[in-house]
């Protein structure tokens, strides 16, 4: 259909492109347009847009889906417009030059503008490689792994509960008394013993304590107004309080380690997040986010990130691709439609949690996530797993849902290294009572439920075989 507009520099003259023109990986017959050579592989309309940006095009991006794609992913849609020409007519930028023309192609896409966005998008590729070669140099060159094997210690010094030092000490105490027949010198020795470990724990605890901050209970409201200036803490653990947000003035705790904020209402998460540059562990479960700044993206030391339990959180923003060290990542009883498309680029993910949302299919390009050593997708409506999932050669559990599950490789179902839990989310209930079910909170009854499953899901590692089902088997004949 012929244009409304003859004006070059309004958007329905703009210049289209579907990630599917480049990419190296399709087949002229699924819609590449130039060399699979000059091409990229598997480009997402994001990317392409990113690229232009840099080289200071006008873009466009249209929820478009390309006609001759088969997969309709929400990862593989989108429309990139450029504009070319202004509205005298004359180029936008005389470095994109629209002389030249493929042969054999019909279309109006100019070959060489395709060769330089392909060199830009590389260069920044070579670029990123480099500087994290350039940090991982730095990192074993300094004391980093010392300060790290420090700082565990004291984690463990500190979940060394007192009851625990009270129980070894009364060993060491009971040893004392059995061995003072054949060793008078051993008394005194353990005796030391016991006193130099009760004594470390205790000076251990209190070191402990001057960087850590707790905050528990209903009955606060806001934080404390001197916490602001205690820039030096470590970690902050602050649960089922009635505080909705999280100050801005933490950006100035760049030492926190440790952001623990679960069951406060917490509406939204700072933007200064991303100036804690030795952030490794965030816990928001249970709160009401609504969405995830990206400003998360640049906390490129996380390793472990918790989001279950917001009911809104529907979408991660692309930013998050950057946490190339996150290795645990739990968004669970959320409502994701699909894996996020940032989360497929995080090379380092050994767990990921993603059970009860509202999956129905897995992602064809799943194997980038070549580390992923378990999957829970129990509680979601997924019907088929994809062969690409073979790929995954380090895979070592995955839970799913049976109820609408039609195919799934039988790589996965027979090879040995593999502990396949297939659960029915459909299991019998018999009412009890004594507990009023319906006096119970539906946050803390999906707590318990996830607590009950983990329990359930970690007794299973040991055995030698794995159940087909829970509670509940439906077979039916067809004749």
């Amino acid at each position: 259909m012929a244009h409304l507009t003859t004006n070059p520099a309004d958007k329905e003259r703009f210049l289209c492109i579907y990630p599917s023109y480049i990419n190296s990986k399709k087949t002229l017959a699924e819609g590449r347009r130039i060399a699979a050579e000059k091409g990229v592989e598997n480009p997402s309309c994001t990317e392409i847009r990113d690229v232009l940006v840099a080289a200071g095009l006008n873009v466009l991006v249209e929820n478009k889906m390309y006609p001759r794609e088969w997969n309709r992913d929400v990862q593989f849609r989108g429309r990139v417009r450029i504009q070319i020409k202004l509205e005298d007519g004359s180029l936008c930028q005389d470095k994109f030059s629209s002389s030249k023309y493929s042969k054999t192609d019909r279309r109006d896409i100019p070959v060489y503008d395709l060769s330089l966005i392909r060199d830009l998008w590389e260069g920044r590729v070579k670029k990123q490689k480099q500087r994290q070669k350039k940090e991982e140099e730095r990192v074993s060159q300094s004391a980093l792994a010392r300060v790290d094997q420090q700082w565990q210690y004291r984690i463990a010094c500190r979940k060394l509960k007192s009851a625990e030092v009270a129980a070894l000490q009364c060993y060491l105490d009971r040893s004392c008394d059995q061995l003072h027949t054949l060793h008078n010198g051993t008394q005194c020795y353990l005796d030391r013993s016991c006193d130099q470990l009760h004594t470390l724990h205790d000076d251990t605890d209190t070191e402990n304590n001057k960087f850590i901050f707790q905050l528990n209970g209903d009955k606060w409201m806001k934080l404390p107004e001197d916490l602001q200036f205690m820039t030096y803490l470590r970690e902050w653990h602050i649960h089922a309080t009635r505080i909705r947000e999280i100050p801005a003035y933490i950006e100035a705790f760049v030492d926190l380690r440790v952001l623990d904020v679960p069951k406060n209402g917490l509406t939204k998460i700072p933007e200064e997040i991303g100036k804690l540059i030795s952030l490794r562990e965030l816990n928001v479960n249970y709160n009401k986010l609504r969405s995830i700044p990206a400003e998360l993206g640049e906390c490129e030391n996380l390793e472990r990130l918790e989001m279950t339990g917001n009911g809104s959180l529907s979408e991660l923003p692309f930013e998050l691709r950057s946490l190339q060290k996150l290795k645990h990542l739990d968004v669970s009883e959320n409502r994701f439609a699909s894996i996020p498309i940032c989360v497929l680029r995080m090379e380092n993910l050994t767990c990921l949690d993603i059970s009860n949302n509202r999956l129905t299919d897995l992602p064809e390009d799943i194997d980038r996530l070549e580390a992923l050593e378990t999957l829970f997708l129990h509680r979601n409506r997924v019907r088929r797993v994809p062969m690409t999932m073979t790929n995954l050669v380090h895979l070592k559990m995955l839970v799913i849902s049976a109820d609408e599950l039609y195919s799934i490789p039988s790589h996965i179902v027979d090879s040995p290294d593999i502990k396949l839990i297939r659960l029915y989310d459909n299991p019998i209930s018999a009412p009890d009572e004594d507990v009023d079910e319906a006096n119970v909170d539906a946050e803390v009854k999906d707590e318990l439920e996830k607590e009950f499953m983990k329990t359930y899901i970690e007794s299973l590692q040991d055995r030698d075989t794995q159940p087909m089902y829970t509670t509940k088997v439906s077979l039916s004949c067809l004749l």
